[in-house]
């Protein structure tokens, strides 16, 4: 299943889960389940969101995106941590509201019952979205997916404490589950938030991609052929890889280019998907990329 499937399966979720967490809050009058359905909410605000982001990172690249629109995935992961943190703000405000003002809990059951079946759904649903994200590497797809988790375990925690009030009568633990939540969620909201920031930044590829691309480098390198100069990067779902190939002075134009396929197949199949610049250069020719007031320097040949 596509990136963009997944986002129209997780909007329906988000529908139905909606609805059935604001019947549950209906019923009872629980503020705690009321919280639970304003996240709900922002879900469904935020699979909108990375629908359509989704769809932008997947246009083929053009005049003015030469390189792709891939890092447009990083606007919804960054989007929907915002609406976290508005969110969470909400239900906090919601709870100490409920602190100063308390109201009698009602219909329990009916209430408790409803959110365990969003819960279901929400869980299922998390669980194949977060495997996916690996495998498309969709931080946009993670972001939703991981959400959704965070709801699961606001869920649950919140049906854990209308059981405590059930048997207790202790009314103040309904809003005490609000600020928990809204805590739980603002800690999510921030993790989002920090990661699309790192993709925004030309984050570096994971230790384990970096380490696939070295033994590759490895295999070629000889006394008379080294790399130097590598620099990875993420943008969104796609890898890149900038290098230095040193090859003897005395080959020719063609013998190098031939190696330099060679070694852009190993590293593409070794990390698919992966995008590799490769430069030529003599062996004896170094190329600094040292900045100084914003220009960089030209090339120079290696010291003796």
């Amino acid at each position: 299943m596509q990136v963009q499937h997944y986002m129209k399966l997780s909007v329906v979720v988000a529908l139905v889960t909606i609805a059935l967490k604001t019947a549950a809050w209906h019923w009872t009058g629980s503020v705690s389940l009321l919280s639970d359905a304003m996240e709900s909410l922002v879900n469904l605000a935020g699979a909108l969101f990375g629908l359509g982001m989704v769809s932008i990172a997947h246009r083929p690249p053009d005049e003015d995106h030469p390189f792709g629109h891939h890092k447009a995935e990083y606007f919804s992961s960054a989007f929907e941590g915002a609406l976290i943190l508005v969110a969470a703000v909400g239900i906090a405000w919601t709870a100490i509201e409920r602190f100063h003002r308390p109201q009698p809990l009602q219909q329990l059951d009916l209430g408790m019952a409803l959110s365990v079946g969003s819960t279901v759904l929400n869980g299922l649903l998390a669980r194949a979205m977060l495997k996916a994200s690996r495998e498309h590497r969709s931080i946009a797809l993670e972001a939703d997916a991981r959400h959704l988790f965070t709801d699961v375990w606001t869920s649950v925690g919140v049906v854990i404490g209308l059981l405590g009030v059930r048997f207790t009568g202790w009314t103040w633990l309904d809003p005490l589950l609000a600020l928990l939540v809204a805590i739980n969620i603002l800690r999510e909201g921030g993790h989002l938030m920090w990661r699309s920031t790192g993709g925004l930044m030309d984050q570096a590829l994971a230790t384990e991609d970096q380490e696939a691309i070295n033994q590759v480098l490895t295999r070629f390198t000889s006394p008379d052929l080294r790399f130097d100069h590598v620099a990875t990067r993420m943008a969104g779902q796609r890898r890149y890889v900038d290098l230095h190939l040193h090859v003897p002075a005395s080959w020719s134009l063609g013998r190098a280019a031939q190696l330099r396929g060679e070694v852009e197949q190993a590293l593409m199949f070794a990390l698919p998907g992966l995008r590799a610049s490769i430069q030529l250069l003599p062996v004896n020719v170094e190329t600094r990329f040292e900045e100084l007031e914003g220009t960089p320097s030209e090339a120079a040949p290696a010291p003796p």
